[in-house]
């Protein structure tokens, strides 16, 4: 549940995954490169040291007189994308990406100790408190809009609109649909061999059996478990993505963040209480909210997202068609501006 990019090899893999042919896949005759914002680098970097344990990366980009909006990525053990600022314009936001804990350029890489939904909520406030920003815009998607609604369920008097996509609220239900065969129901092959990958003899539910196999002593029992947990991820996360292209992102792929993080969070109920999003979502009532989810997402379905919307008087709920998960689907990446360009 994620949107990140791999850098050092130059390919950009997006919500979940995706492949720089993309980048050029036709969107109402115009390519992907020109709906959106052109490129810009950071006007600021650095580490922020958010534990004694733990630095995160960050940057600025934009206007630094702009309306903020902190961007959140997805996993949980993605990382910020140079894609990502590019659906900003950058005239009119302060643009503030990070890699959370563990992910991504920040320190310690793949670090499971004091790494929790809790850590990685109080390293938004303490980036917020270092920029002196009052309130703020979330941008998240898949666990980057978990991990916002967590932040503005703490503190929503900081929090001046969110921009949702993929919503996924981490309840029990989302879990066993995501490892127990609900998503399995559209790509029973790719099910299958996740499973296949597992040792017969383990014991614990899928994800804690996945955590087992990624902290394994023996490399090769490793990175059985991070090669079937990114094959399976980047084919679902996409209405349509060739066998083959799934492949070639794997093989030039370093995932270790992303599978050991993202399976430790599911493994441990994500951190969070039973229901606990859900439960507290009153405290939300008084802020504007854009859930946009695609129509045939398997990862996060949008009956979540109905749900959700249904409760909060300021949400406002956009399903694009013809998409899945992906913030890369032509729909939604349309929603995605339209909605942001409402941000003030």
């Amino acid at each position: 549940m994620s949107a990140w990019s791999i850098r050092r090899w130059g390919v950009v893999i997006v919500g979940l995954a995706v492949l720089p042919l993309l980048m050029s896949a036709a969107r109402g005759g115009r390519t992907l490169d020109e709906v959106l914002f052109p490129p810009i680098e950071p006007y600021e970097s650095g580490y922020l040291r958010v534990s004694e344990i733990h630095q995160i990366y960050y940057e600025l980009c934009g206007n630094p007189e702009g309306t903020p909006v902190l961007v959140l990525h997805g996993g949980p053990g993605g990382q910020c994308t140079e894609t990502d600022r590019r659906f900003f314009d950058p005239e009119r936001f302060l643009i503030v990406l990070h890699d959370q804990r563990g992910a991504g350029r920040s320190k310690p890489f793949a670090e499971l100790r004091e790494n929790t939904t809790p850590n990685l909520v109080a390293d938004i406030e303490h980036l917020r408190e270092k920029l002196s920003l009052d309130q703020i815009c979330l941008v998240g998607g898949s666990w980057g809009s978990t991990l916002a609604l967590a932040y503005a369920e703490a503190h929503p008097e900081h929090v001046r609109a969110m921009v949702l996509r993929g919503l996924w609220t981490a309840t029990e239900q989302e879990v066993d649909h995501w490892y127990n065969g609900g998503v399995g129901l559209y790509f029973p092959e790719e099910y299958d061999k996740l499973i296949d990958a597992l040792p017969p003899d383990q014991e614990g539910s899928i994800p804690q059996r996945l955590l087992k196999m990624l902290q394994d002593k023996q490399p090769a029992v490793r990175e059985r478990a991070e090669h079937a947990w990114a094959m399976y991820e980047m084919k679902v996360a996409h209405l349509a993505m060739p066998d083959e292209l799934v492949a070639a992102n794997v093989a030039q792929w370093d995932c270790r963040a992303f599978s050991l993080i993202e399976n430790y969070y599911m493994a441990n109920d994500c951190f969070l209480r039973p229901d606990q999003l859900i439960d507290e979502a009153d405290k939300l009532k008084d802020i504007p909210i854009t859930v946009i989810n695609g129509r045939y997402d398997v990862i996060c379905p949008p009956r979540t997202a109905y749900q959700f919307c249904k409760r909060l008087p300021k949400a406002r709920l956009v399903i694009t068609e013809q998409s899945g998960h992906s913030q890369y689907e032509p729909r939604t990446t349309e929603a995605l501006l339209e909605a942001i360009k409402t941000l003030e």
